[in-house]
Formats: structure tokens, sequence, C-alpha cells
């Protein structure tokens, strides 16, 4: 005869941490930050309550916060005052984000630093590669891909996180920085990057938005996940170091495969739209936000997330050290 135990009804807090299956640690949090050029500079993100953009000279204000959370990483978003349709300020390297990067590593040396590799926030058009014929031309745009990639790791970045989703970029990037001396430089690449609806508050952030067309003829479809199986694989073999899963909360199923199928460690996005909802429901006393972000974060670990990029890493990591989660 089986005998089974009631289920216990009240345990210690000490005994449900202890039982966990799921564990948070501030050093799996990776906070991204929009930098923008100029001087003086820290303004408020109207599309993501909390959030702002920064100068370069302002930056450290907000890296003292990651610093002291013990933070795993910041993510370098950047808006320049200039751009063209070839987006030349991405791979100046006296760029809005190559100078953040230096005030960072010089500020804050044991921070790590990653920098994002695309073009959307410095052409003209919005698209994240160049145009030839009115549609964005894959090969062209790895050359200036790499371009940007070694000028941010030059100026210190620690990581570098192609988020263009073209074809071959890791293997352009990986060849460039090896080629360069940066072979210490890790690649933390944006393997599998919906075409998502969820990105709408970012681009009001980062003045991305395209001025024509879309981005789903090189980013992915919603509907498929053998496609995004097929790219991490390829992300791998090409040279990425780490995989990222874009955007998070939708996609878990995603992660889930992502993580079962490869060595290297695979990162969530959780992104402005994910970020903005759960402010918006916060804001009008509809949910209780501690408990929501908390409660995402862990399913996006659960999922199988050595990493978790998230506008509410700062919170979530302060949380952690004062032992509330």
């Amino acid at each position: 005869m089986i005998r089974i135990r009631p289920r216990r009804l009240r345990i210690s807090q000490s005994v449900r941490d202890m039982t966990s299956e799921t564990r948070l640690t501030s050093s799996m949090l990776v906070y991204p930050v929009f930098i923008r050029e100029g001087h003086n500079i820290i303004e408020d993100i109207p599309a993501m309550p909390g959030q702002k953009r920064y100068s370069p000279d302002t930056l450290p204000r907000i890296l003292e916060h990651a610093a002291k959370n013990q933070i795993g990483a910041v993510l370098f978003f950047g808006i320049p005052e200039h751009k063209d349709e070839n987006g030349t300020s991405a791979y100046d390297d006296n760029g809005v984000i190559q100078n953040a990067i230096r005030i960072s590593k010089r500020e804050f040396p044991d921070l790590t630093v990653i920098g994002d590799v695309c073009m959307c926030e410095y052409t003209s058009h919005g698209h994240c590669g160049l145009i030839r014929h009115n549609d964005v031309d894959n090969d062209s745009t790895l050359e200036l891909l790499a371009r940007i990639a070694v000028s941010q790791a030059n100026a210190g970045a620690d990581i570098v996180a192609p988020s263009a989703m073209m074809d071959g970029q890791v293997k352009a990037i990986r060849d460039a920085l090896d080629d360069s001396g940066l072979t210490d430089t890790l690649i933390f690449s944006y393997a599998v990057k919906y075409a998502s609806a969820f990105y709408g508050p970012f681009r009001e952030a980062a003045g991305s938005a395209p001025s024509f067309g879309d981005r789903k003829t090189y980013q992915m479809n919603p509907k498929n996940i053998r496609e995004a199986l097929r790219e991490a694989l390829l992300d791998v073999e090409e040279g990425a170091d780490m995989l990222m899963v874009k955007p998070a909360l939708p996609y878990l199923d995603v992660l889930k495969s992502v993580k079962e199928r490869v060595l290297v460690p695979v990162g969530a996005y959780c992104v402005s739209g994910e970020y903005s909802m759960m402010k918006a429901a916060a804001q009008n006393g509809w949910l209780d936000e501690k408990r929501i972000v908390c409660e995402s974060a862990f399913s996006i670990a659960r999922a199988g997330a050595d990493i978790i990029i998230t506008y509410h890493a700062l919170d979530l990591a302060e949380w952690i050290h004062n032992g509330e989660i």
C-alpha cells in the first residue's frame, strides 16, 4: 500500500528557498542602457517609464547603481547626432558608444560592457544594414558590422552583440576581431531575433524605427521554431560564444529548445514592450509590479536562460541582495 503524504500548506521561507528548483542571481542580469550623443543629458523615455537616456558624461551615475548591485553586465545602445545612409557614426572611433565604453571602463573597470552591433540607430532610413534597390543588402552590410565590432572592442568592450540578423554576421565579426588581435572579445549573438511587435517602445527610445517597409525580410517569422534552431546552430558554428533569444516571454518554448541543443550560454531579452506592459499595468494598479517582474524573470530562467537582459535588472538585483525574492 502506498501512503501519500498530505501536501504541506505551511513551510518557512528558508525551506521554500532551499527547495526552489530555479534560482536567480544578479550576475545573470544584463541592464540595457540608452546613450545619447551630447553633454549633461539625463532624459525620460515616455514609452518606457523609469528608463532614461544618458549622455556619455552622465552615464557613470547609472553605472554606479549597476556596479553596486553586482549586475552581470550592461548593454549599450547609441543614439548619434548624425545619421546617414551608411550609418557611419556606428563605426566612428569617437562615436557615442565608443566614448561611452571608454568612460565606463575607466570609471568601473570591473563592470562588463556589451556593445550592441547594429546600424538601425545610425542610418537615416532606420534599417539594420545598407540599402540596395530598396532592400537591405546582406553581404555589403557584413563588412560594416565587422568594423563596428572592432571599433567597440578597441574602445574596451568586453563583449560585442551583433543584432542586425544578417546571414554570416558572426563569422565576419569573429574574423575581423581575430585579425585585429582582439581574440579575447566575446560574441553574444542575437541568434534568434523575431520580427516582433514588442519592440515599439525601444524604437521610440533609440529613434530607430524604419522610415519605410519593415524588418520582416531579415528578422525571423514568429510562426517558426525550426528556423530558430538552424540560426542558433549556425551562429555557434561561426564562432558565437553566447546566444540570445529575443523577445523572451512570448518565446519561452524557443528558448528551451535552443538551450537543449547548444553547449554555449543562452540568454533571453525581456524587451521594451514586455517592460512597458508590466509598467503600465502596475501604474494603473492592476498588477503588483514586483511580483510580476519576479515571476517573469523566474519563468525565463526556468525555461533555460543563463542570462536575462531586462530593463528591470537594477530592481531585480536590489531585491535579490535584500533577500526579497
